[in-house]
């Protein structure tokens, strides 16, 4: 007899995870499959994790979820890209902006054309300047594409600063609004089948017991369910991200948003700013073999451009992943699942990314076993790739000011990154694995920006003539920044179409 479909999902732990799973889950299953949440007032969530990235649009769009409504629920503003400060050398900064470079110019890719341009011709100027985002980030612009749809802005993306308690409590209106039951209660024990050490069910500390044929654990970074009962085992890659705590606290908001993130290395790691509508956001990664958390938070008060909104929130954690993303019938999602330092932005994205693979390969209780290894095997690659594109940023850099900095420098790295690096070293060429995560352009910013730079172009840049190509860039170049300069600045965008209230007298909370 065929397996029996998936008649009950059990989501262990609520948060941005959690809820994330719940309103997709329930939105594309609708009433097919009972979906149920269990949660603790009791037990805190992370809930730090505010900068994300383009694909989150395409979450909030599948949910039917109308963007202006989503910007006011959620306190949020709009985001361009990444500003780095101090981590190729101190004085050193460059932006990582979302979207492409320029436009095309033939069959190679558009920095290449920059790179056989620039060389010895200052009036190219800078690749920076021909990143639409970047250019409007710079200059504190903001408007939508749809809004610009003649412009050489159209083809530009963006992502959200965000409040992720306020995220996590709208899409928890969404979800039991279509029907998903959350349980209040501590998780006490969680029961195995003899049969096969499948998870039978688990028994709240009240004597509840909730069975499910399917379990999603988003219980954070101890992994109750994946780590805790079926001990699926931990990838440790501390050895490559030394950065093991976090300190974060919330200020008031004390001049227009920007939009774009700010990440400042220092001395131990380093600090994240996060503009908010109501606030602003703050924290500091760091490693706790060459700092202490007393003078990380210290350092983190002395930064803050505004009052203190809140008291310091410390977390602990080690980077990698869990060895199977998806164990028996059990789904581990967000921290549970694993954690790559939020120097990207990339936390609440692999999230997202979990669940739309869980979507193709959507089990019957059969749980077949080439269904599970497969969504694994797409999992570790997508994470290994990411945490590659994170070690760069700190290896590739000059600095030796301090123990933390020499010892990235000099540590050996993945042979994936190597690869990379080498790559682009030769001949400028970023190729693209298994649907990685970070495009080309993302690639080519942080390599630049880190000191990385190409001993010749691409060769097929030789079917272009010279002359043609510096026209073209200057054409792309002038455009660019007169569509940018006709732009309303990002605060008056939001305060026309999607502001809680007056910005100038938004209110400050404690995001924790």
């Amino acid at each position: 007899m065929a397996p029996a479909p998936v008649q009950r999902i059990l989501i262990v732990g609520g948060g941005t995870a959690g809820w994330m799973a719940a309103a997709a889950l329930s939105h594309i299953l609708g009433t097919a499959v009972r979906i149920e949440l269990v949660e603790s007032e009791a037990v805190g969530t992370v809930g730090v994790g505010e900068a994300t990235i383009p694909p989150i649009k395409l979450f909030n769009q599948l949910l039917g979820i109308d963007e202006n409504t989503f910007i006011r629920e959620t306190q949020a503003t709009f985001k361009l890209g990444i500003a780095f400060q101090d981590w190729l050398r101190q004085g050193h900064g460059y932006f990582h902006p979302f979207g492409a470079y320029g436009a095309p110019l033939g069959v190679a890719a558009f920095h290449q054309y920059w790179l056989r341009a620039h060389d010895g011709d200052s009036r190219v100027g800078e690749l920076a300047e021909y990143a639409p985002t970047e250019v409007a980030a710079r200059l504190g612009r903001f408007a939508r594409p749809e809004d610009m749809p003649h412009s050489p802005l159209a083809r530009m993306t963006y992502a959200f600063h965000f409040d992720a308690g306020l995220y996590a409590r709208f899409l928890r209106r969404q979800s039991e609004a279509r029907g998903v039951t959350r349980h209040e209660g501590r998780i006490a024990k969680v029961k195995l089948r003899d049969s096969d050490g499948f998870i039978h069910s688990v028994k709240l500390e009240d004597g509840r017991e909730l069975a499910a044929d399917f379990f999603i654990d988003c219980s954070g970074f101890r992994g109750l369910l994946i780590e805790g009962a079926l001990k699926t085992g931990y990838e440790d890659w501390t050895h490559w991200l030394p950065a093991d705590r976090a300190v974060a606290m919330p200020c008031a908001r004390v001049a227009p948003p920007t939009p774009y993130t700010q990440s400042t290395a220092l001395s131990a790691g380093w600090r994240w700013r996060i503009p908010l509508q109501h606030r602003t956001g703050n924290g500091y990664v760091y490693s706790s073999a060459f700092l202490s958390d007393d003078e990380a938070e210290a350092t983190l008060r002395a930064s803050l451009d505004g009052p203190a909104a809140g008291e310091p929130n410390f977390l602990r954690f080690t980077t990698g992943r869990r060895r199977k993303t998806w164990n028996k019938n059990c789904l581990s999602l967000g921290l549970a699942s694993g954690f790559v330092e939020p120097l990207e932005s990339t936390s609440i994205h692999l999230i997202q990314s979990g669940l739309s693979k869980l979507l193709l390969s959507f089990p019957d209780t059969g749980f077949a076993q080439a269904d599970i290894d497969n969504y694994n095997r797409l999992m570790q690659t997508e994470f290994e790739r990411v945490r590659d594109f994170i070690i760069l940023h700190y290896h590739a850099t000059e600095r030796d000011d301090a123990p933390l900095w020499r010892q990235v420098r000099a540590m050996a790295i993945p042979d994936s990154l190597t690869q990379k690096i080498d790559l682009f070293r030769s001949r400028g060429r970023v190729f693209r694995y298994e649907d990685e995560l970070f495009q080309e352009a993302s690639w080519v910013a942080v390599l630049m920006g880190q000191g990385v730079f190409p001993a010749r172009c691409d060769p097929l840049t030789e079917t272009v003539a010279q002359d043609q190509v510096r026209h073209r860039l200057n054409e792309i170049r002038l455009a660019i920044r007169r569509a940018v300069e006709q732009m309303p600045t990002h605060e008056s965008y939001i305060s026309s179409r999607c502001a809680v209230g007056p910005l100038a007298a938004a209110e400050t909370r404690n995001p924790v």
